[in-house]
């Protein structure tokens, strides 16, 4: 026989079913594909080639130093046997081992539960095991000392039976020709929509409208997160947050709890020196007499703290009028040259309508604009300078801080920090651009370029005169979408960490409405962009312990931390004052870098102030692997009449939060934040309530819930009367409404908008729709004071 030597290993160690070809080929998952490491984590591709183990060299859960442990356990069991039990069992022995090492381990080992015993012996198909029990039934002592398999060794039909998988497709080794499993595995996970597989893991809650988590690049690995009211938060890589904030400038900033309101903090970056000249920069709306402007400001973090800003150190950089309250742009970022660049939008309103052209087109504006400023060494005169390769310096009539222009709302921009390797894609800068009414689009940024506002939207024509102008030379954009997928884009990043080698490359962003997130990959042969949906995984892709498969609708912004990996944040209820913001980190499942591989060292922080510990509130849901069926979407007469007069249609909802209700339309694999009451099989009239919140679950008092053009809301109001309790009672089949609860006393509907406030009832009405009110959607109060009922057949009171 030939024999490969290895010491005393025979050659049929190594002479395993030919099926293990798969694993050199290039894969993608299918739909219910869930690899998983006893580590609890995905295989990856080993660092080091694999010496004993080498059927999984190419892909899965070994590096080599657990291939060296499992070859020295080969060894101490092998020694217990001659040359003949060699001969029979070091084949078997070794190939037991080693689905440690499976790509399946964790189903192999029934480790998916990581608070269950893991299994001593791996799950065996039942005509391998019988071969395994005749031949080599003296190795099980050697291979298991758990008393269930001493128990049963000595009987083969009960050992093999013990040995069995619940789930067959997995047991060992026929999983190997499984063309189910195998085909196309270590690639991102697909359904068969194309719809890509990721998971996210919780990263930080309670944040109100979080809308940029940025880090200082000083090898801290802090994270800085920005709301809308004006504070920013600092995080420590433990992702604990310090109880003083970095920056606290709420007096300053220009907001308010409406749903829907644009103006706030909207932007902050480190200066790529921070760490020597300590400089930051924030974006920010503020009210000057009866004008509302965007403001830049510099400021210094303190010389006694790193972790708190010195509030005092602000300088005021630049500040431009803002003729609306919406469209504030609020993107700050410094690209490879070391530049400020400064991304505001056109200055609201529908259609861009100030001036000729409006203001994008219109170079003397800075609204509307990409801007670049230099504000290196502004500790005396200038608080900036004009780079000198600026694009229209010397064009008379245009502002030298233009770089680019013809842009309407860009709502997140990123920088690429290019290929690990090549890096190839480095600087280039990515921008979600807000449409009008048809179409969402993804731009890179370039010197110079007209980015078609108002003239197109999308690749489509708005202004038909403008766009048929021949000097517009605009550029288009890399990828558009319209708006039965989403209406308020919000642009993300080129994934460049190390923790998840599939998505290197690839562009995830998302919609602020519909909760869609999405890629681009560009193929650098035709520089042509292929789109993906991404959704949550289904079934148990995500079961991984700390993933999550669900998130809150509404995108506000997305985030790279120091090391590359990528995040975003998102809200329930999107009021700059709702504390129901979230940020996930996006989790591949299907393949992760070798162990070690991105390992980093922090930086030691000194903090000065008490620690918050972080604690997790979100949960795995456990998406199911049918498809849902697709909402028939209703027909829009008015908007096919607008369309065919040609006519600017309504402004749409805006990237920040919005007042709008639509919902997404339900798509497999994607699960977001759901509400926690079930709506009833058939739909509710118009005006219809519900009573909920009551803590013994009676039919006769609780939070009033009232259901207006299609969706659920809360009727939040500090002057409850009984009068409008009568009304709601009256409604549910009571002849008395026994008490008018105010101020939540059946708790928050925090998972539900505030539908009505300032509700006036005679006490004869039929709905509260019929009462005075201060309109559908418009409220100046909170959940904290979400009104209540108490109900009775008899006028006993409480």
């Amino acid at each position: 026989m030939m024999r490969w030597c290895y010491g005393k290993v025979p050659g049929r160690l190594w002479l395993l079913p030919m099926t293990v070809w798969y694993f050199a080929a290039v894969w993608i998952a299918p739909v219910t594909l869930h690899p998983q490491c006893l580590d609890f984590k995905p295989p990856f591709r080993p660092q080091r080639e694999l010496d004993f183990c080498v059927m999984y060299r190419e892909f899965g859960c070994c590096d080599f130093q657990k291939d060296q442990e499992l070859m020295r356990k080969f060894y101490q069991i092998m020694d217990h046997f001659d040359d003949y039990g060699y001969e029979r069992c070091a084949g078997f022995v070794s190939d037991l081992l080693c689905q440690e090492c499976s790509p399946y381990a964790a189903h192999l080992f029934d480790a998916e539960d990581p608070s269950t015993p893991v299994r001593t012996i791996p799950g065996l198909c039942p005509d391998y095991c019988s071969q395994l029990w005749m031949k080599c039934s003296s190795t099980i002592p050697y291979l298991s000392d758990h008393p269930n398999i001493a128990e049963v060794k000595d009987d083969q039909t009960r050992f093999c039976q013990y040995l069995q998988l619940d789930d067959m497709d997995y047991c060992y080794p026929h999983l190997l020709s499984n063309q189910k499993l195998t085909n196309n595995l270590g690639r991102v996970q697909s359904d068969s929509d194309g719809c890509l597989q990721l998971c996210l893991e919780e990263v930080a809650n309670g944040l109100r409208n979080p809308l940029a988590m940025v880090h200082a690049n000083d090898g801290t690995h802090r994270f800085f997160v920005a709301e809308q009211v004006g504070v920013v938060w600092t995080y420590l890589p433990d992702r604990s947050k310090l109880e003083r904030p970095f920056l606290n400038i709420s007096k300053a900033v220009l907001t308010s709890s409406w749903e829907g309101d644009e103006r706030g903090f909207l932007g902050l970056t480190f200066h790529p020196k921070h760490k020597y000249n300590r400089k930051l920069y924030v974006y920010y709306s503020v009210e000057v007499g009866l004008d509302e402007r965007i403001r830049i400001s510099e400021f210094h973090v303190s010389a006694n703290d790193m972790n708190v800003v010195d509030h005092a150190s602000e300088r005021v950089i630049l500040e431009i009028d803002e003729p609306a309250s919406n469209h504030n742009g609020g993107q700050l970022l410094f690209a490879d040259d070391g530049y400020l660049y400064i991304f505001t939008g056109d200055g609201g309103m529908a259609g861009d309508p100030f001036g000729k052209f409006g203001n994008s087109q219109n170079k003397s504006a800075l609204l509307g604009k990409v801007l670049r400023i230099d504000v290196d060494d502004n500790e005396r005169g200038p608080l900036y300078r004009i780079p000198p390769d600026n694009p229209f310096i010397h064009e008379r009539g245009a502002r030298p801080e233009v770089y680019a222009y013809g842009v309407r709302n860009m709502w997140r921009c990123s920088v690429d920090q290019g290929d690990p390797v090549t890096k190839e894609g480095k600087g280039r800068i990515f921008c979600g651009d807000v449409g009008q009414n048809k179409y969402e689009e993804i731009d890179i940024i370039e010197k110079g370029r007209n980015y078609g506002w108002r003239a197109k939207e999308g690749f489509s024509c708005y202004d038909k005169k403008l766009c048929a102008n021949s000097s517009l030379d605009d550029v288009l954009p890399i990828y558009a979408y319209p708006h039965k997928m989403g209406k308020s884009v919000t642009g993300g990043y080129v994934y460049r960490g190390c923790e998840y080698p599939n998505l290197n490359g690839m562009y995830i962003f998302g919609d602020f409405m519909s909760g869609r997130l999405m890629s681009l990959r560009e193929d650098f042969r035709t520089g042509r962009w292929t789109y993906n949906d991404i959704c949550m995984g289904t079934g148990v892709t995500c079961s991984f312990p700390g993933l999550i498969d669900n998130y809150h609708q509404y995108i506000i912004s997305f985030a790279e931390d120091e090391a590359g990996e990528l995040y975003f944040m998102s809200t329930g209820i999107p009021s700059a004052t709702s504390p129901s913001g979230v940020i996930y980190k996006v989790v591949d499942p299907s393949r992760r870098a070798p162990p070690g591989q991105c390992h980093y060292e922090p930086l030691p922080v000194r903090v000065k102030s008490n620690l918050i510990q972080f604690i997790p509130q979100e949960t795995f849901i456990g998406t199911r692997n049918e498809p849902e069926p697709e909402p028939t979407e209703p027909y829009d007469w008015l908007q096919e009449l607008i369309d065919s007069l040609g006519e600017v249609e309504p402004e749409p909802t805006p990237p920040l939060p919005t007042t709008t209700t639509t919902k997404p339309p339900k798509r497999k694999g994607r699960r977001k934040k759901s509400r926690s009451r079930a709506q009833s099989a058939s739909e509710p009239q118009n005006g219809g309530v519900r009573l909920v919140g009551d803590e013994q679950g009676r039919s006769n008092q609780g939070r009033v819930e009232i259901y207006i053009n299609g969706e659920w809301g809360t009727v939040c109001d500090d002057l409850w009367t009984t009068k409008n309790a009568a009304v709601v009672c009256r409604q549910l089949g009571f002849r008395y409404a026994l008490k008018a609860a105010r101020n939540s006393e059946f708790g928050e509907g925090k998972d539900l908008r505030i539908l009505l406030d300032d509700v006036q009832c005679e006490g004869t009405e039929s709905t509260l729709l019929d009462c005075k009110h201060a309109g559908v959607g418009l409220h100046n109060c909170a959940h904290y004071e979400d009104a209540g009922v108490i109900c009775g057949n008899s006028d006993a009171g409480v």
